[in-house]
């Protein structure tokens, strides 16, 4: 099989994932990014098993572990009473049970350690500073010089360009929630959070998680609450009266958590979108990954490891596959990442019920949390932390 030019829309987490996945096979790729530097924001992420074991098969396994914090559990307890209910195992347990790593990092660590490795593959060319338009696509390769691509990849995230050629493909709609992210340091708030493991603190309509990131110097906050529709945007500072509702959504919580809501100076506003269930191929040589094709609210912070998957899966998919039979691959390749996909977006929403969870449902659910073993919790999520994507 001769080599094949792909065309990678995206230099994200997904969109490099999936140059080097396929640059790993002998293919060219062109990587197409219109910032005119990669300067990815959001603080910090999760890495779990299902996407740490590919970023290993790219050859990524020591820089990564380097750059992750390894929590020992991962914690549920109450946002009122901060009352510890449960908590997954994870350090070497995760790994001993899934074959990979569970860990915490900075999802511009993660970015810049896939950026080193194409920058350093010979049939990677990264171009930034590139505007996209679904009218200019077609002409894209010829503006760059390169060779004119046997796949086109759109990895440009929620507000995908690169979706409007796809029929039927549907637009992003707004899920009603917001993430607030911002990090604290460690000293700060040690009194109140755990500065080595992860904590979910779950409360009526909101919940708040925390991570160690800086080695452990930083820790990370998400706090998810209701929010108010803020245009075609996936990130924004806050405003002036952006604070007076967050603290009004957590009213009821523990002093000390909502104290540690006040002191902030800024916080990063994430309206969560999600794109439902539709097309992401165009039946020729177009395919949608990642938020560009299924994004989905993070309760399950699967966001980031389901984008790598579909990166790594496409290549598989089209391994050993001339130019003229990749259509087929791509529904093949569909077919089963729609599976996966609407798997873990259940999960998510099954976490939202029950983290956000009020009254007796929520009295009911701390009960059942507190009497299951650790273990059974773990075991609960070897469909997902204990995926093995093809060839693995």
């Amino acid at each position: 099989m001769t080599s094949r030019n792909i065309l990678v829309i995206g230099a994200g987490i997904g969109g490099l994932t999936t140059a080097l996945a396929f640059a790993a096979g002998g293919d060219r790729v062109d990587i197409v990014e219109q910032a005119p530097e990669l300067s990815e924001v959001g603080a910090g992420l999760q890495v779990s098993p299902n996407a740490s074991r590919i970023l290993v098969a790219l050859g990524l396994g020591d820089r990564l572990r380097k750059a992750m914090i390894v929590p020992h559990e991962i914690v549920l307890a109450s946002g009122q009473t901060l009352r510890r209910i449960t908590h997954v195992p994870c350090g070497g347990f995760a790994e001993d049970r899934w074959g990979a790593p569970y860990g915490v990092m900075h999802r511009a660590d993660l970015q810049k350690l896939l950026l080193d490795a194409v920058a350093a593959h010979a049939d990677c060319h990264l171009h930034l500073g590139q505007r996209i338009q679904n009218t200019n696509i077609n002409s894209l390769h010829a503006r760059l010089g390169r060779p004119a691509p046997d796949l086109v990849v759109g990895a440009d995230g929620v507000w995908s360009q690169i979706r409007k050629l796809v029929p039927g493909a549907f637009e992003p709609r707004f899920s009603g929630q917001i993430a607030w992210r911002f990090t604290l340091p460690a000293d700060v708030a040690r009194s109140v959070l755990d500065p080595v493991n992860v904590t979910a603190f779950m409360g009526p309509r909101t919940h708040l998680v925390t991570y160690p990131l800086d080695r452990g110097e930083t820790i990370n906050m998400v706090a998810i609450t209701r929010g108010i529709q803020r245009g075609e945007t996936w990130n924004s500072q806050e405003t002036g009266s952006d604070r007076p509702g967050l603290l009004s959504a957590f009213a009821g919580w523990h002093n000390s958590i909502v104290s540690i809501l006040r002191q902030p100076p800024e916080m990063n506003c994430w309206p969560l979108y999600e794109v439902p269930d539709g097309p992401w191929h165009n039946n020729e040589k177009t395919v949608l990954i990642g938020d560009a094709a299924h994004a989905m609210t993070p309760y399950a912070a699967q966001g980031a490891a389901m984008a790598i998957e579909d990166g790594y899966e496409l290549a598989q998919a089209c391994a050993h596959r001339d130019a003229g039979e990749l259509g087929s691959a791509l529904a093949g390749f569909v077919a089963a990442r729609r599976a996966r996909v609407a798997r873990t977006r259940g999960r998510g929403a099954f976490n939202q019920f029950a983290y956000h969870a009020r009254g007796p449902i929520r009295l009911g659910r701390d009960l059942v949390l507190s009497l299951k073993p650790p273990e059974s919790l773990a075991a609960d999520l070897d469909w997902l932390y204990g995926y093995r994507a093809s060839g693995l």
